[in-house]
Protein backbone atom coordinates (compact mmCIF):
# COMPACT_ATOMS: atom_id res chain seq x y z
CA UNK A 1 0.00 0.00 0.00
CA UNK A 2 2.91 2.34 -0.10
CA UNK A 3 2.65 2.89 -3.42
CA UNK A 4 -0.15 5.43 -2.97
CA UNK A 5 1.21 8.36 -0.46
CA UNK A 6 3.92 7.71 -3.10
CA UNK A 7 1.58 8.95 -5.85
CA UNK A 8 0.04 11.11 -4.23
CA UNK A 9 3.79 12.55 -3.37
CA UNK A 10 5.09 12.19 -7.14
CA UNK A 11 1.91 14.22 -8.17
CA UNK A 12 2.14 16.66 -6.04
CA UNK A 13 5.61 17.58 -6.55
CA UNK A 14 5.93 19.82 -10.24
CA UNK A 15 9.39 19.81 -10.61
CA UNK A 16 9.70 15.84 -10.51
CA UNK A 17 6.59 15.49 -12.29
CA UNK A 18 8.49 18.02 -15.06
CA UNK A 19 11.92 15.38 -15.04
CA UNK A 20 9.28 12.37 -15.85
CA UNK A 21 7.74 14.13 -18.42
CA UNK A 22 11.08 14.92 -19.91
CA UNK A 23 12.54 11.46 -19.69
CA UNK A 24 9.32 9.39 -21.39
CA UNK A 25 9.97 12.20 -24.47
CA UNK A 26 13.21 12.00 -24.70
CA UNK A 27 13.36 7.96 -24.20
CA UNK A 28 11.14 7.55 -26.82
CA UNK A 29 12.56 10.00 -29.58
CA UNK A 30 16.11 8.37 -28.35
CA UNK A 31 14.40 4.71 -29.42
CA UNK A 32 13.25 5.71 -32.55
CA UNK A 33 16.29 6.73 -33.75
CA UNK A 34 18.04 3.64 -35.77
CA UNK A 35 20.88 2.67 -34.50
CA UNK A 36 21.37 4.70 -31.42
CA UNK A 37 19.84 2.55 -28.46
CA UNK A 38 18.58 3.31 -25.34
CA UNK A 39 21.47 2.01 -22.72
CA UNK A 40 24.11 4.15 -25.04
CA UNK A 41 21.62 7.68 -23.79
CA UNK A 42 21.02 6.93 -20.72
CA UNK A 43 24.85 6.40 -20.19
CA UNK A 44 25.42 9.27 -21.97
CA UNK A 45 23.01 11.30 -19.64
CA UNK A 46 24.59 9.55 -16.46
CA UNK A 47 26.85 12.70 -15.63
CA UNK A 48 23.58 14.63 -15.77
CA UNK A 49 22.35 12.79 -12.49
CA UNK A 50 25.15 13.80 -10.22
CA UNK A 51 23.96 17.38 -9.89
CA UNK A 52 20.75 15.79 -9.37
CA UNK A 53 18.82 14.96 -6.19
CA UNK A 54 18.85 11.06 -5.95
CA UNK A 55 14.71 10.75 -6.80
CA UNK A 56 14.59 13.24 -9.85
CA UNK A 57 18.19 11.81 -11.24
CA UNK A 58 16.93 8.18 -10.62
CA UNK A 59 13.42 8.62 -11.78
CA UNK A 60 14.50 10.56 -14.90
CA UNK A 61 16.93 7.38 -15.85
CA UNK A 62 14.49 4.84 -15.19
CA UNK A 63 11.44 6.48 -17.01
CA UNK A 64 14.19 6.75 -20.16
CA UNK A 65 14.70 2.76 -20.30
CA UNK A 66 10.56 2.61 -20.17
CA UNK A 67 9.72 4.96 -22.99
CA UNK A 68 13.02 4.20 -25.00
CA UNK A 69 11.69 0.42 -24.94
CA UNK A 70 8.34 1.68 -26.48
CA UNK A 71 10.54 3.83 -29.13
CA UNK A 72 12.13 1.49 -30.50
CA UNK A 73 8.85 0.18 -32.46
CA UNK A 74 8.41 3.83 -34.58
CA UNK A 75 11.99 2.57 -36.39
CA UNK A 76 10.67 -0.75 -36.51
CA UNK A 77 7.18 0.21 -38.38
CA UNK A 78 8.33 3.23 -40.45
CA UNK A 79 11.91 2.15 -41.09
CA UNK A 80 12.15 -1.65 -40.98
CA UNK A 81 14.99 -0.60 -39.01
CA UNK A 82 14.36 -1.57 -34.98
CA UNK A 83 15.34 0.89 -32.81
CA UNK A 84 16.16 -1.42 -29.60
CA UNK A 85 17.38 -5.68 -30.41
CA UNK A 86 13.93 -6.40 -28.68
CA UNK A 87 11.80 -4.39 -31.71
CA UNK A 88 13.03 -6.38 -34.20
CA UNK A 89 10.03 -8.93 -33.92
CA UNK A 90 7.42 -5.56 -33.87
CA UNK A 91 9.29 -5.23 -37.45
CA UNK A 92 8.11 -8.59 -38.82
CA UNK A 93 4.36 -7.67 -38.88
CA UNK A 94 4.77 -3.63 -38.40
CA UNK A 95 6.90 -2.97 -41.01
CA UNK A 96 4.55 -4.72 -43.63
CA UNK A 97 1.35 -2.69 -42.19
CA UNK A 98 3.46 0.28 -42.93
CA UNK A 99 3.67 -0.64 -46.61
CA UNK A 100 -0.05 -1.45 -46.61
CA UNK A 101 -0.06 2.38 -45.50
CA UNK A 102 -1.37 1.60 -41.92
CA UNK A 103 1.87 2.51 -39.86
CA UNK A 104 -0.60 4.98 -37.86
CA UNK A 105 -2.56 2.29 -37.07
CA UNK A 106 0.18 -0.17 -36.26
CA UNK A 107 2.21 2.39 -33.76
CA UNK A 108 -1.38 2.83 -31.87
CA UNK A 109 -1.30 -0.98 -31.49
CA UNK A 110 2.07 -1.06 -30.47
CA UNK A 111 1.64 1.83 -27.55
CA UNK A 112 -1.62 0.33 -26.28
CA UNK A 113 -0.22 -3.31 -25.89
CA UNK A 114 3.07 -1.39 -24.49
CA UNK A 115 1.32 0.68 -21.85
CA UNK A 116 -0.66 -2.18 -20.76
CA UNK A 117 2.72 -4.51 -20.41
CA UNK A 118 4.38 -1.90 -19.07
CA UNK A 119 1.86 -1.32 -16.13
CA UNK A 120 1.86 -5.16 -16.06
CA UNK A 121 5.40 -5.73 -15.12
CA UNK A 122 5.12 -2.71 -12.45
CA UNK A 123 2.01 -3.86 -10.90
CA UNK A 124 3.88 -7.36 -10.60
CA UNK A 125 7.17 -5.64 -9.12
CA UNK A 126 5.51 -3.56 -6.30
CA UNK A 127 3.32 -6.51 -5.34
CA UNK A 128 6.28 -8.36 -5.04
CA UNK A 129 9.43 -6.94 -4.49
CA UNK A 130 9.27 -6.51 -1.02
CA UNK A 131 8.76 -9.86 -0.53
CA UNK A 132 11.73 -10.86 -2.48
CA UNK A 133 14.03 -8.35 -0.03
CA UNK A 134 12.79 -10.50 2.68
CA UNK A 135 13.92 -13.48 1.56
CA UNK A 136 17.38 -12.37 0.34
CA UNK A 137 17.82 -10.66 3.89
CA UNK A 138 18.41 -14.32 5.44
CA UNK A 139 21.10 -14.89 2.53
CA UNK A 140 24.51 -15.19 3.54
CA UNK A 141 27.45 -14.82 1.49
CA UNK A 142 27.87 -18.31 0.74
CA UNK A 143 24.16 -18.02 -0.81
CA UNK A 144 24.62 -14.66 -2.26
CA UNK A 145 27.90 -15.59 -4.02
CA UNK A 146 25.76 -18.71 -5.80
CA UNK A 147 23.70 -16.12 -6.86
CA UNK A 148 26.25 -13.94 -8.21
CA UNK A 149 27.41 -17.24 -10.22
CA UNK A 150 24.06 -18.11 -11.55
CA UNK A 151 23.97 -14.37 -12.70
CA UNK A 152 27.24 -14.96 -14.57
CA UNK A 153 26.51 -18.19 -16.16
CA UNK A 154 23.06 -16.84 -17.46
CA UNK A 155 24.27 -13.56 -18.94
CA UNK A 156 27.42 -14.82 -20.35
CA UNK A 157 25.60 -17.91 -22.12
CA UNK A 158 22.50 -16.82 -22.87
CA UNK A 159 22.88 -13.02 -24.09
CA UNK A 160 24.33 -13.25 -28.02
CA UNK A 161 24.58 -15.97 -30.56
CA UNK A 162 27.50 -17.78 -28.82
CA UNK A 163 27.89 -19.22 -25.56
CA UNK A 164 31.63 -19.20 -25.43
CA UNK A 165 32.12 -15.59 -26.76
CA UNK A 166 28.97 -14.86 -24.20
CA UNK A 167 31.18 -16.41 -21.13
CA UNK A 168 34.11 -14.95 -22.45
CA UNK A 169 32.59 -11.65 -22.44
CA UNK A 170 31.40 -11.80 -18.82
CA UNK A 171 35.08 -13.03 -17.95
CA UNK A 172 36.39 -9.78 -19.36
CA UNK A 173 34.25 -7.88 -17.42
CA UNK A 174 35.06 -9.18 -14.47
CA UNK A 175 38.71 -9.31 -15.29
CA UNK A 176 38.70 -5.29 -15.97
CA UNK A 177 37.20 -5.04 -12.89
CA UNK A 178 39.84 -6.93 -10.79
CA UNK A 179 42.03 -3.52 -12.10
CA UNK A 180 42.85 -1.20 -8.74
CA UNK A 181 43.02 -2.19 -5.03
CA UNK A 182 42.56 -5.70 -3.65
CA UNK A 183 39.07 -4.93 -1.34
CA UNK A 184 40.98 -6.95 1.54
CA UNK A 185 44.84 -6.02 1.45
CA UNK A 186 44.84 -2.86 -0.71
CA UNK A 187 48.04 -4.01 -2.45
CA UNK A 188 47.92 -3.31 -6.36
CA UNK A 189 46.19 -5.48 -8.68
CA UNK A 190 46.35 -4.84 -12.82
CA UNK A 191 48.04 -1.52 -12.31
CA UNK A 192 51.39 -2.03 -14.31
CA UNK A 193 52.40 1.06 -12.24
CA UNK A 194 49.99 3.69 -13.07
CA UNK A 195 48.59 5.46 -10.71
CA UNK A 196 45.87 6.72 -12.24
CA UNK A 197 44.77 2.67 -12.29
CA UNK A 198 45.15 2.36 -8.75
CA UNK A 199 41.05 3.80 -8.24
CA UNK A 200 40.13 1.04 -10.56
CA UNK A 201 38.20 1.68 -13.90
CA UNK A 202 35.39 4.25 -13.81
CA UNK A 203 31.73 2.86 -14.01
CA UNK A 204 30.75 6.15 -16.45
CA UNK A 205 33.32 6.47 -19.03
CA UNK A 206 33.36 2.80 -19.41
CA UNK A 207 29.80 2.83 -20.40
CA UNK A 208 29.94 5.36 -21.89
CA UNK A 209 32.73 4.04 -24.18
CA UNK A 210 31.21 0.60 -24.48
CA UNK A 211 27.37 1.35 -25.64
CA UNK A 212 27.43 5.11 -27.03
CA UNK A 213 31.14 5.23 -28.76
CA UNK A 214 31.09 1.78 -29.91
CA UNK A 215 27.81 2.00 -31.63
CA UNK A 216 29.01 5.31 -32.97
CA UNK A 217 32.19 3.56 -34.69
CA UNK A 218 29.42 0.76 -35.85
CA UNK A 219 27.14 3.52 -37.32
CA UNK A 220 30.27 5.28 -38.97
CA UNK A 221 31.36 2.16 -40.84
CA UNK A 222 27.41 1.20 -41.95
CA UNK A 223 26.94 5.10 -43.27
CA UNK A 224 25.93 4.20 -46.39
CA UNK A 225 22.68 3.22 -45.44
CA UNK A 226 20.09 6.25 -44.35
CA UNK A 227 16.37 4.86 -43.16
CA UNK A 228 13.48 6.21 -45.71
CA UNK A 229 9.89 6.47 -44.12
CA UNK A 230 7.82 3.78 -46.16
CA UNK A 231 4.55 4.42 -44.86
CA UNK A 232 2.25 6.24 -46.95
CA UNK A 233 -0.53 7.04 -44.23
CA UNK A 234 -4.02 6.73 -45.58
CA UNK A 235 -6.20 8.74 -42.65
CA UNK A 236 -9.58 6.43 -43.20
CA UNK A 237 -7.32 3.72 -43.02
CA UNK A 238 -5.70 4.41 -39.84
CA UNK A 239 -8.27 4.41 -37.28
CA UNK A 240 -8.21 2.15 -34.85
CA UNK A 241 -11.18 0.67 -33.63
CA UNK A 242 -11.94 -1.34 -30.58
CA UNK A 243 -13.23 -4.54 -32.93
CA UNK A 244 -9.91 -4.73 -34.32
CA UNK A 245 -7.98 -4.41 -30.70
CA UNK A 246 -9.94 -6.85 -28.83
CA UNK A 247 -8.29 -10.02 -31.09
CA UNK A 248 -5.16 -8.56 -29.67
CA UNK A 249 -6.28 -8.42 -25.92
CA UNK A 250 -5.07 -12.61 -25.26
CA UNK A 251 -2.07 -11.90 -26.85
CA UNK A 252 -1.20 -8.36 -24.78
CA UNK A 253 -2.22 -10.65 -21.59
CA UNK A 254 -0.60 -13.45 -22.38
CA UNK A 255 2.56 -11.93 -23.36
CA UNK A 256 2.55 -9.63 -20.45
CA UNK A 257 3.12 -12.40 -18.20
CA UNK A 258 5.85 -14.22 -20.02
CA UNK A 259 7.81 -10.91 -20.71
CA UNK A 260 7.18 -10.03 -16.84
CA UNK A 261 8.60 -13.95 -15.83
CA UNK A 262 12.05 -13.23 -18.19
CA UNK A 263 12.45 -9.78 -16.47
CA UNK A 264 12.75 -11.17 -13.38
CA UNK A 265 15.55 -13.58 -14.65
CA UNK A 266 19.09 -11.42 -14.89
CA UNK A 267 20.66 -11.54 -18.41
CA UNK A 268 17.95 -12.41 -20.70
CA UNK A 269 16.10 -9.18 -21.53
CA UNK A 270 13.35 -7.82 -23.98
CA UNK A 271 14.48 -9.37 -26.96
CA UNK A 272 13.76 -12.71 -25.85
CA UNK A 273 11.16 -11.66 -23.76
CA UNK A 274 9.54 -10.09 -27.32
CA UNK A 275 10.50 -13.30 -29.71
CA UNK A 276 9.27 -15.67 -27.29
CA UNK A 277 6.11 -13.69 -27.12
CA UNK A 278 5.79 -13.48 -30.66
CA UNK A 279 6.04 -17.21 -31.15
CA UNK A 280 3.92 -18.57 -28.51
CA UNK A 281 1.61 -16.00 -29.78
CA UNK A 282 1.63 -17.50 -33.90
CA UNK A 283 1.32 -20.58 -32.38
CA UNK A 284 -1.64 -20.22 -30.92
CA UNK A 285 -3.41 -17.21 -33.32
CA UNK A 286 -6.54 -17.97 -35.37
CA UNK A 287 -4.55 -17.08 -38.31
CA UNK A 288 -0.93 -18.07 -38.04
CA UNK A 289 0.24 -17.88 -41.84
CA UNK A 290 -0.90 -14.04 -41.29
CA UNK A 291 1.72 -13.62 -39.03
CA UNK A 292 4.63 -11.77 -40.58
CA UNK A 293 2.20 -10.25 -43.37
CA UNK A 294 1.00 -7.75 -41.51
CA UNK A 295 -0.88 -8.93 -38.61
CA UNK A 296 -2.06 -6.40 -35.66
CA UNK A 297 -1.81 -9.28 -32.94
CA UNK A 298 1.94 -9.68 -34.38
CA UNK A 299 2.47 -6.44 -33.07
CA UNK A 300 0.53 -6.40 -30.25
CA UNK A 301 2.54 -9.43 -28.88
CA UNK A 302 6.08 -9.07 -28.76
CA UNK A 303 5.08 -4.53 -27.85
CA UNK A 304 3.64 -6.01 -23.95
CA UNK A 305 6.13 -8.60 -23.23
CA UNK A 306 9.01 -5.92 -24.47
CA UNK A 307 7.86 -3.54 -22.18
CA UNK A 308 6.75 -6.15 -19.36
CA UNK A 309 10.34 -6.79 -18.68
CA UNK A 310 11.14 -3.15 -17.81
CA UNK A 311 9.55 -3.31 -13.59
CA UNK A 312 10.69 -6.92 -13.17
CA UNK A 313 13.88 -6.65 -14.28
CA UNK A 314 14.61 -4.15 -11.37
CA UNK A 315 13.71 -7.16 -8.64
CA UNK A 316 16.73 -8.18 -8.61
CA UNK A 317 18.62 -5.17 -8.95
CA UNK A 318 17.03 -3.77 -5.67
CA UNK A 319 16.72 -6.88 -3.53
CA UNK A 320 20.15 -8.41 -4.46
CA UNK A 321 22.37 -5.38 -6.27
CA UNK A 322 21.84 -8.01 -9.33
CA UNK A 323 21.60 -6.02 -12.38
CA UNK A 324 18.73 -7.79 -14.50
CA UNK A 325 19.46 -5.37 -18.01
CA UNK A 326 22.28 -3.09 -18.91
CA UNK A 327 19.80 -0.20 -18.06
CA UNK A 328 19.91 -1.60 -14.60
CA UNK A 329 23.61 -1.81 -14.99
CA UNK A 330 23.40 2.33 -15.58
CA UNK A 331 21.16 2.64 -12.74
CA UNK A 332 23.51 0.93 -9.93
CA UNK A 333 25.63 3.72 -10.73
CA UNK A 334 23.17 6.48 -9.93
CA UNK A 335 22.60 4.71 -6.58
CA UNK A 336 26.24 4.56 -5.64
CA UNK A 337 26.90 8.27 -6.97
CA UNK A 338 24.46 9.28 -4.28
CA UNK A 339 25.31 7.26 -1.61
CA UNK A 340 22.39 4.82 -1.08
CA UNK A 341 23.53 1.09 -0.34
CA UNK A 342 21.12 -1.17 -2.86
CA UNK A 343 20.13 -4.35 -1.47
CA UNK A 344 17.70 -5.96 0.45
CA UNK A 345 18.51 -3.77 3.65
CA UNK A 346 17.47 -0.88 0.89
CA UNK A 347 13.57 -1.46 2.19
CA UNK A 348 14.80 -0.35 5.74
CA UNK A 349 16.57 2.36 4.69
CA UNK A 350 15.55 4.28 1.74
CA UNK A 351 11.57 2.41 1.69
CA UNK A 352 10.08 5.71 0.69
CA UNK A 353 12.66 6.54 -2.44
CA UNK A 354 11.84 3.21 -3.62
CA UNK A 355 8.49 3.00 -3.93
CA UNK A 356 8.47 6.86 -5.02
CA UNK A 357 10.27 5.60 -7.72
CA UNK A 358 7.90 3.39 -8.71
CA UNK A 359 5.55 5.68 -8.62
CA UNK A 360 7.44 7.57 -11.32
CA UNK A 361 7.43 4.70 -13.09
CA UNK A 362 3.37 4.13 -13.34
CA UNK A 363 3.04 8.27 -14.16
CA UNK A 364 5.70 7.60 -17.00
CA UNK A 365 4.34 4.86 -19.08
CA UNK A 366 0.90 6.88 -18.64
CA UNK A 367 2.86 10.24 -20.18
CA UNK A 368 4.39 7.96 -22.97
CA UNK A 369 1.35 6.28 -23.16
CA UNK A 370 -0.68 9.34 -24.28
CA UNK A 371 2.06 10.99 -26.04
CA UNK A 372 2.80 7.82 -27.85
CA UNK A 373 -1.23 7.42 -28.85
CA UNK A 374 -1.12 10.94 -30.52
CA UNK A 375 1.94 12.06 -31.58
CA UNK A 376 3.95 8.59 -32.55
CA UNK A 377 3.96 9.34 -36.01
CA UNK A 378 5.10 13.19 -35.58
CA UNK A 379 7.98 11.38 -33.95
CA UNK A 380 8.80 9.23 -36.80
CA UNK A 381 8.61 12.45 -39.79
CA UNK A 382 10.74 14.45 -36.79
CA UNK A 383 13.58 11.96 -36.82
CA UNK A 384 13.57 11.49 -40.61
CA UNK A 385 14.48 14.88 -41.05
CA UNK A 386 17.72 15.18 -38.80
CA UNK A 387 20.85 13.97 -41.12
CA UNK A 388 23.12 11.45 -39.28
CA UNK A 389 25.69 13.95 -40.60
CA UNK A 390 24.80 16.15 -37.38
CA UNK A 391 23.58 13.49 -35.21
CA UNK A 392 26.37 11.69 -34.80
CA UNK A 393 28.80 14.29 -34.67
CA UNK A 394 26.93 15.36 -31.93
CA UNK A 395 26.41 12.62 -29.89
CA UNK A 396 30.60 11.90 -30.14
CA UNK A 397 31.40 15.78 -28.38
CA UNK A 398 28.80 14.87 -25.84
CA UNK A 399 29.90 11.91 -25.19
CA UNK A 400 33.69 13.49 -24.35
CA UNK A 401 31.99 16.07 -22.09
CA UNK A 402 30.11 13.30 -20.22
CA UNK A 403 33.28 11.28 -19.44
CA UNK A 404 35.53 14.44 -18.35
CA UNK A 405 32.70 15.89 -16.16
CA UNK A 406 31.88 12.72 -14.28
CA UNK A 407 35.35 13.02 -12.23
CA UNK A 408 36.81 15.65 -13.95
CA UNK A 409 39.38 13.16 -14.82
CA UNK A 410 41.36 13.39 -18.15
CA UNK A 411 42.26 10.11 -17.97
CA UNK A 412 38.60 8.82 -17.88
CA UNK A 413 38.34 10.47 -21.35
CA UNK A 414 41.08 8.30 -22.24
CA UNK A 415 39.37 4.85 -20.65
CA UNK A 416 36.04 6.10 -22.69
CA UNK A 417 37.95 5.98 -26.22
CA UNK A 418 39.82 2.86 -25.56
CA UNK A 419 36.46 1.46 -24.65
CA UNK A 420 34.73 2.91 -27.47
CA UNK A 421 37.29 0.95 -29.51
CA UNK A 422 36.71 -2.23 -27.54
CA UNK A 423 32.94 -1.90 -28.07
CA UNK A 424 33.10 -1.78 -31.50
CA UNK A 425 35.71 -4.89 -32.05
CA UNK A 426 33.20 -6.32 -29.49
CA UNK A 427 30.62 -5.43 -32.32
CA UNK A 428 32.57 -6.81 -35.22
CA UNK A 429 33.62 -10.34 -33.51
CA UNK A 430 30.11 -10.98 -31.98
CA UNK A 431 31.55 -10.72 -28.31
CA UNK A 432 28.65 -9.25 -26.11
CA UNK A 433 29.15 -5.72 -24.94
CA UNK A 434 26.30 -5.99 -22.65
CA UNK A 435 27.31 -9.20 -20.71
CA UNK A 436 30.60 -7.51 -20.62
CA UNK A 437 29.54 -4.50 -19.18
CA UNK A 438 27.07 -6.47 -16.20
CA UNK A 439 29.89 -8.25 -14.75
CA UNK A 440 32.51 -5.65 -14.38
CA UNK A 441 29.37 -4.38 -12.18
CA UNK A 442 28.62 -7.65 -10.62
CA UNK A 443 32.48 -8.54 -10.29
CA UNK A 444 32.97 -6.00 -7.31
CA UNK A 445 30.22 -7.70 -5.47
CA UNK A 446 30.68 -11.08 -6.36
CA UNK A 447 34.42 -10.82 -5.12
CA UNK A 448 33.61 -9.71 -1.91
CA UNK A 449 30.76 -12.44 -1.08
CA UNK A 450 33.01 -14.66 -2.01
CA UNK A 451 35.66 -13.73 -0.06
CA UNK A 452 33.67 -13.28 3.19
CA UNK A 453 32.32 -16.93 2.68
CA UNK A 454 36.06 -18.53 2.36
CA UNK A 455 36.64 -16.08 5.86
CA UNK A 456 33.49 -17.73 7.61
CA UNK A 457 34.65 -21.46 6.31
CA UNK A 458 37.42 -23.74 7.77
CA UNK A 459 36.96 -26.06 4.79
CA UNK A 460 37.61 -23.59 2.34
CA UNK A 461 35.31 -24.33 -0.92
CA UNK A 462 33.69 -26.59 0.77
CA UNK A 463 30.89 -24.23 2.66
CA UNK A 464 29.61 -23.64 -1.19
CA UNK A 465 28.62 -27.90 -0.78
CA UNK A 466 27.32 -27.90 2.52
CA UNK A 467 25.06 -25.07 2.46
CA UNK A 468 21.93 -26.13 0.97
CA UNK A 469 20.63 -22.79 -0.14
CA UNK A 470 24.43 -22.02 -2.08
CA UNK A 471 24.10 -25.69 -3.57
CA UNK A 472 21.09 -25.09 -5.22
CA UNK A 473 22.01 -22.05 -6.91
CA UNK A 474 25.19 -23.35 -8.20
CA UNK A 475 23.43 -26.70 -9.79
CA UNK A 476 20.69 -23.71 -11.41
CA UNK A 477 23.68 -21.96 -12.72
CA UNK A 478 25.28 -25.43 -14.35
CA UNK A 479 21.96 -26.88 -15.33
CA UNK A 480 21.36 -23.47 -17.58
CA UNK A 481 24.60 -23.63 -19.18
CA UNK A 482 24.60 -27.41 -19.83
CA UNK A 483 20.76 -26.66 -21.28
CA UNK A 484 22.13 -23.84 -23.48
CA UNK A 485 25.14 -25.59 -24.95
CA UNK A 486 22.60 -28.46 -25.85
CA UNK A 487 19.98 -25.97 -27.40
CA UNK A 488 23.25 -24.81 -29.67
CA UNK A 489 24.28 -27.55 -30.35
CA UNK A 490 20.85 -28.88 -31.80
CA UNK A 491 20.78 -25.52 -33.84
CA UNK A 492 23.89 -26.01 -35.51
CA UNK A 493 22.99 -29.28 -36.31
CA UNK A 494 19.79 -28.56 -37.75
CA UNK A 495 21.83 -25.74 -39.70
CA UNK A 496 24.32 -28.15 -40.96
CA UNK A 497 21.30 -30.63 -42.29
CA UNK A 498 19.83 -27.96 -43.66
CA UNK A 499 20.34 -27.90 -47.54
Amino acid sequence: MDIFPALIGVLADPVLLGWVLLAAVVGMVVGAIPGLTTSAAIAMLLPLTFYMEPLPALAFLYVIGKSGRYGGSIAAILFNTPGTAASAATQLDGYPLARQGKASKAMKVATISSVIGDFTGEILLIAGVAWIAAIALKLGPPELFAVYFVAFIVIGSVIGKSVTRGLASAALGILVAMIGLDPISSTERFTFGSFDLTNGIGLVPLMIGIFVLGEVFAQIEDRGRAPALMATDDPARNRLSWAEYRPCLPHVARSSLIGAFIGMLPGLGSAIAAFVAYGEGKRRARNPEAWGTGALEGVAAPEAANNAVSGPSMAPLLTLGIPGSTIGAILIGVFLIHGIQIGPTMFLTSRDLVYALFACGLIGIAIYGVIGYFGAAFVGRFITRVPTRVLYPVIFLTSFVAAYTSRGNLFDVYVMVAAGFAGWAMRKLDFNPAAFVISFVLAGGAEETFRQALLLSDNGLMIFVTRPVALVFLLIGLAALLVRVRSMRRQTRAAVMTP
